[in-house]
């Protein structure tokens, strides 16, 4: 049987996080049965302050990436048909996504077990909450929540080759034991978190950490940061912190190099 300290070595950063006692919204839940999926979702009776909230925080992000964020990025936003006016609807997300790439999305409670997690991405599921951050955390929240999880990493499940590209990794997590499953979230925090892309205008973001982050949308594409070329195996021995800017980040040629790089990583690698 494994020492406690190989355990942990395999533990993901927010499981760490969570261990070292940071804050109890980053112990993933469990889910016990099923949620609500695409038209079963009920629009939840948000008051005046958290449209407000959303709002700020929408025209807030949305000044800064012009110029910073990947037109994939930018026409999600636009098929997604976001306003600043109030909080989207789920289930009306919910029928883009099915329209444009046939995905949806489940209403959940909050930061999920990872085996709840995986299952929904296999099944072109995204899990999103519904509840939005207080104002007190309007700058940095320590847990996904419906900003996050709707501007952050909604716009690009509009485009086929990222929307495929993440329905095989939560296969490929499925599969995943031990080692593989820490070295998978290393590469989800690179790529789907903190992801930049090379455009023939310059370099750009993608990921859902960085576009949905204040401080993140400034600091990615300063002179502050290492990008080094995307490679999985490398990827995947980078060091991180899930508390601080990044200093070293990942940069894509395309989605389909993600994908196919990706398919062939986890091929390699028996979990896919």
């Amino acid at each position: 049987m494994a020492n406690s300290k190989d355990n942990k070595n395999v533990l993901s950063a927010y499981e760490k996080a969570s261990l070292e006692g940071i804050d109890p919204r980053c112990i993933p839940q469990k889910l016990n049965g099923p949620v609500p999926e695409d038209d079963q979702i009920v629009y939840p009776n948000y008051s005046n302050s958290e449209h407000e909230i959303w709002s700020f925080l929408f025209n807030r992000q949305m000044k800064y990436l012009p110029g910073r964020a990947c037109n994939e990025y930018l026409d999600g936003v636009e098929n997604l048909k976001f306003s600043p006016k109030k909080i989207p609807s789920l289930k009306d997300l919910s029928s883009v996504f099915y329209r444009t790439t046939g995905w949806k999305i489940a209403r959940v409670p909050g930061l999920i077990d990872v085996d709840d997690f995986f299952s929904f991405l296999k099944r072109k599921i995204f899990p999103s909450t519904d509840y939005i951050r207080v104002k007190d955390e309007l700058d940095y929240t320590p847990a996904p929540d419906l900003f996050h999880d709707m501007f952050g990493h909604m716009p690009l499940l509009t485009n086929k080759n990222f929307a495929s590209f993440y329905q095989k990794f939560g296969e490929a997590a499925l599969h995943a034991k031990g080692i593989d499953r820490k070295d998978l979230e290393t590469f989800h925090w690179f790529t789907v978190e903190f992801g930049l892309i090379k455009k023939s205008e310059g370099m750009r973001i993608y990921g859902a950490g960085i576009v949905s982050s204040l401080g993140e949308v400034q600091h990615a594409l300063s002179n502050e940061v290492e990008v080094k070329e995307f490679n999985p195996e490398i990827i995947i021995k980078q060091q991180y912190d899930v508390w601080h800017l990044q200093p070293v980040l990942f940069s894509i040629e395309s989605f389909e190099q993600l994908e196919d790089g990706f398919m062939k990583w986890t091929h390699n690698r028996g979990m896919l």
